[in-house]
């Protein structure tokens, strides 16, 4: 007889029975912590393990002081570029069912501002994060042979100023493509993990030479705790994607308020919701070209 797996009695159901005292909101808040913590963790040591892995192999080829920061090199570039990217997009679609998949005090802030988080869960999480970040950084100091390469640094020349505006332009991609892919529900939604892992790729393709590649405070802040510095300009790495997170909110509320559904209706209906979808030519509001019911469509055919 087969067991029921929703039988806590079950063998093949193992629960935790020592935390049935807890209130459920301080269980939860528990839970996505833990989310936080172990996606953080393994987004962060995948895309730092590369990273060590990158650079180790430019200083092989005698690239002065064995950094991507020092000169231009495609292969590199694109090596870290992809860690980030599929690290990413492999963890978040893990872990989204957890805690959402958030891995960036950043994309915290945002989800808080558009309201898809509450405060009190956004900054229990990016505690989380950052201590996910730490260990993440500590683990490869110690596995991988020779001295940590993974800081996000200035190169390229590239001033202060510029790298906290690149820093901000990049992570408001990263963030508005996180409202549009997976705050935003539809039927697309749950491969919101590639479209994500694809937009931190193209913007690490952009900013790793110049800045390091950030987008991501906790990613920065791991490896300076780990090694003990901290670069003078380390607050741009803090500042840069929060001011990105909220350009990135700005322009979400300002669509959302034009009810930008009615610009291009329908565009994720399938074949059959399509048949039936027939909106005004110039629809007024977002219940306009509203999802259309097949149900009372199924029942009178039948």
């Amino acid at each position: 007889m087969r067991a029921k797996t929703g039988d806590p009695s079950s063998p093949r159901e193992r629960r935790l029975r020592g935390f049935g005292w807890l209130p459920n909101k301080v269980r939860n808040h528990f839970i996505a912590m833990m989310g936080e913590f172990a996606g953080t963790f393994m987004f962060l040591f995948f895309a730092f393990s590369a990273t060590q892995v990158a650079n180790a192999a430019a200083a092989g080829a005698g690239t002065e002081g064995g950094s991507i920061s020092q000169a231009p090199n495609a292969s590199t570039l694109l090596y870290i570029s992809l860690a980030f990217g599929f690290s990413l997009a492999v963890n978040a679609w893990v872990f989204f069912r957890i805690s959402g998949g958030l891995f960036n005090p950043a994309v915290t802030l945002g989800m808080c501002l558009i309201g898809a988080v509450g405060w009190v869960r956004g900054g229990l999480v990016v505690i989380a994060q950052i201590l996910g970040a730490i260990s993440a950084a500590g683990i490869v100091s110690c596995l991988f042979p020779g001295p940590l390469n993974v800081r996000t640094t200035l190169g390229g020349g590239t001033s202060i100023v510029r790298g906290l505006f690149i820093e901000m332009f990049l992570t408001a991609l990263l963030v508005f493509t996180i409202f549009m892919l997976a705050a935003e529900k539809h039927k697309g939604t749950f491969l919101a993990p590639v479209g994500i892992g694809l937009s931190l790729f193209v913007a690490e393709l952009s900013g790793v030479f110049f800045t390091g590649g950030s987008l991501n405070p906790a990613r920065s802040f791991g490896p300076d705790v780990i090694l003990h510095r901290f670069s003078g300009y380390h607050w741009i790495y803090w500042l840069g994607p929060a001011l990105g997170s909220i350009v990135a909110v700005g322009f979400y509320r300002f669509i959302k308020t034009l009810e930008y559904e009615t610009a291009n209706p329908g565009q994720d209906f399938n074949e059959k919701e399509a048949e039936v979808f027939n909106p005004d030519e110039d629809p007024a509001t977002a219940d306009d070209v509203r999802r259309p019911s097949l149900t009372g469509r199924h029942s009178m055919s039948s």
